[in-house]
């Protein structure tokens, strides 16, 4: 039986390490809290998975929630402008596109502890310890693959930038989320879930997500905003209420067909805000150890795209999805270099096309992508096809782009 380490425990490394459990591999998984600390600590993301990142978790058994998350079915767009003489701000831009198959938001409080719980509960080992270099320089040489799935933190280091796939060297957006109980319906839903996302060009976006968190039901309000710019205010936040109380003076600002859902809201819990950034990257995915030991990067640890485009789980399952398949065909080879750098590259095929889409959004949209976006009011067909894109943004490829435009650099 090939033993198997995998050092974090999020979306991808507890998707795949359920998955390897399952093949019957030898595995043991270094996590950095128990359950009952993820559960009772703050909320991470808002991971909105569509249809083929859920396909991924049903096909192992893993969709604990998924008759208690609310079915997202359409994607709305808006986008804000204005009208000259008009005071206030307006929906220049407003539309659903319906989704082939539903998406849903799981708290991944609740997600990561419990699929934590089942990992242990099937047998595994799990190590409750902040992994190091210095510890993975001893247990490299115990196992036959060490993969590496922790996106922040030291480990990050064994992984260098590759510029060649990486144009942005600082953030490009300044994060902030809260997830809510108490925001109204959309008046456009006629009682259907429908995940908003609000461009607000020059300032930022916001994302609005139906969801299910620790205490049940909810929304998640969030913001991308422009560093420097009107919506990079939460720096110098002291309390989860004054966090909620500046998500929500940006939407009376910005989006106020949004804000005269919230006027009642509150947040879940002492937990739900968030706020941060960092600059999307792509990186080399074997990293060598002192020793020589080598190590594989999985998902945020070799490729983190910025969230513009709710894209962070759906590619961390995707990526889990394409590591799992290439351990099994492996068999009893080796896991050396020349194999990591192919199991990567088959992951790669696919998302190349979540970076180079999400890349381009953080830029100033152009005029042929707001063309298209004002089309789509109009033509439902690309309507339900650019909202199918955020579960296939390779499709992104045939029409989005400005036409004659080459392959992105490096690809």
């Amino acid at each position: 039986m090939r033993r198997i380490l995998m050092v974090g425990a999020g979306q991808a490394g507890l998707q795949l390490a359920l998955g390897l459990q399952a093949k019957g591999y030898d595995v043991t998984l270094m996590a950095n809290r128990t359950p009952a600390e993820v559960r009772a600590g703050r909320v991470t993301s808002t991971q909105l998975m569509f249809r083929t990142a859920l396909r991924y978790e049903r096909e192992l058994g893993l969709n604990f929630w998924e008759g208690l998350a609310p079915r997202v079915t359409g994607l709305g767009v808006s986008v804000a402008g204005t009208v000259p003489g008009v005071p206030g701000v307006r929906r220049a831009v407003d539309w659903v596109g319906r989704l082939d198959g539903p998406a849903q938001s799981v708290d991944q409080r609740v997600k990561l502890a419990g699929w934590l719980e089942a990992f242990a509960e099937r047998g595994g080992r799990v190590v409750v310890h902040a992994a190091a270099v210095s510890d993975l320089d001893v247990l490299v040489h115990r196992h036959d693959l060490t993969l590496v799935a922790a996106g922040k933190g030291e480990l990050v280091s064994l992984f260098a930038r590759d510029p060649a796939r990486s144009p942005y060297g600082a953030p490009q957006r300044a994060l902030a989320l809260a997830y809510v109980h108490g925001l109204g319906p959309r008046a456009d839903g006629a009682g259907e879930e429908v995940a908003g996302w609000n461009l607000v060009p020059g300032v930022g976006e916001l994302w609005v997500i139906p969801a299910l968190t620790t205490s049940g039901r909810a929304d998640i309000l969030f913001w991308e905003g422009v560093p420097g710019g009107p919506c990079d205010v939460f720096g110098d936040v002291r309390d989860p209420g004054e966090h909620l109380a500046r998500v929500l003076a940006l939407l009376e600002r910005f989006v106020p067909w949004e804000y005269g859902r919230a006027t009642a809201v509150e947040l879940t819990d002492a937990g739900a805000t968030l706020a941060g950034r960092y600059a999307p990257v792509v990186r080399d995915p074997v990293g060598r150890l002192p020793s020589g030991g080598l190590v594989l990067g999985v998902a945020d640890a070799v490729v983190a795209n910025d969230p513009l485009t709710a894209q962070g789980a759906n590619s961390a399952a995707k990526c889990a999805a394409s590591y799992l398949a290439s351990i099994v065909e492996r068999g009893e080879e080796p896991f050396d270099a020349a194999w990591m750098r192919t199991a990567f590259a088959r992951y790669w095929s696919s998302a190349r096309h979540v970076t180079r889409w999400t890349n381009t959004l953080l830029a100033p949209m152009t005029p042929h992508a707001r063309t298209l976006l004002s089309t789509a009011a109009d033509d439902t067909a690309l309507a339900d096809r650019f909202a199918n894109g955020f579960d296939d943004p390779s499709d992104f490829e045939d029409y989005f782009y400005e036409a004659g435009e080459g392959e992105e650099k490096g690809e």
